[in-house]
């Protein structure tokens, strides 16, 4: 903004929702905004996943404003039924996919056992960037005042772990190695759902097995799981709510004015157990 001389001056204030005009931060983050009926359509047609397909042209055109609020016309309510429930299921099938979480806390392990590496002085493989992050702990200030870390941080992507992995998978470190060459060749954790978390004497179990398997410690028998806990909720009005502006000129919110669908049911915080482990 300085460089601009101070031209985004309106833009970050919307962005913060320091504008007047509020309707324009609720386009930019709400439960309605624009990046949401972009990205739902989007990733919907390159995952394969038809039901994240919504009618994003016809949302736009029952938008509407009310004492500087976005609401949406009556006439769009079904529209917005579906978008609600586009979103839960693409959550849960693409975004929250077991595979997807499998294949997360994969990598997060192979790049905890990495920094562990690290830390111990080992030579390790990677970009510079990726090396950075590796040998340093990068603390918030660092992103914020320093710069360095803001730097590497924006010049990582695939490449330099699918690159780093890739040599990885000769490493001496019995479980980075095969945790890389498990990775690359896709052969990512199993997954469990669970209705609980994993109690301790069933971790222990797993940690014994992996031990005895590869003849390593306890401590690195667990970078082969991963016990996470994933919530997510489709329509939280804490955070904000989509108003309808009804025929009448009343304004209710969309659980209350659906006469089709209990919105009310996708507030509630749905949470489920992975276990996700690897396959001897």
């Amino acid at each position: 903004n300085r460089e601009f001389s101070g031209q985004l001056d309106t833009a970050i204030q919307i962005f913060r929702n320091e504008y007047p005009k509020r309707f324009l931060h609720q386009l930019v983050s709400g439960q309605l905004d624009m990046d949401r009926l972009d990205y739902l359509s989007r990733d919907s047609f390159f995952s394969g996943v038809s039901e994240g397909i919504i009618g994003s042209s016809r949302i736009i055109k029952m938008l509407n404003l009310h004492n500087g609020q976005l609401v949406v016309e009556a006439k769009g309510i079904y529209s917005i039924e579906k978008f609600l429930v586009a979103r839960r299921l693409m959550y849960w099938q693409v975004y929250l996919h077991k595979t997807s979480v499998a294949a997360e806390k994969m990598l997060v392990n192979i790049l905890r056992r990495a920094k562990e590496l690290a830390s111990r002085g080992e030579d390790l493989f990677g970009s510079p960037s990726l090396r950075y992050f590796l040998y340093n702990n990068a603390s918030k200030n660092e992103f914020s005042e320093k710069g360095t870390a803001l730097k590497h941080f924006v010049l990582l992507d695939d490449a330099d772990f699918i690159s780093a992995l890739k040599v990885w998978m000769s490493h001496p470190d019995t479980v980075l190695s095969v945790l890389c060459t498990s990775f690359i060749n896709r052969r990512l954790f199993k997954v469990e759902i669970k209705p609980e978390k994993s109690t301790a004497e069933e971790l222990a179990g797993w940690e014994e097995r992996y031990s005895a398997h590869f003849g390593i410690g306890m401590e690195e028998a667990r970078y082969f799981m991963a016990d996470e806990t994933v919530t997510t909720d489709t329509y939280s009005s804490d955070d904000d709510t989509i108003n309808i502006l009804m025929k009448d000129g009343s304004i209710r919110d969309i659980a209350e004015a659906s006469d089709m669908l209990n919105i009310t049911v996708l507030t509630r915080k749905v949470q489920k157990h992975y276990f996700c482990y690897f396959k001897l």
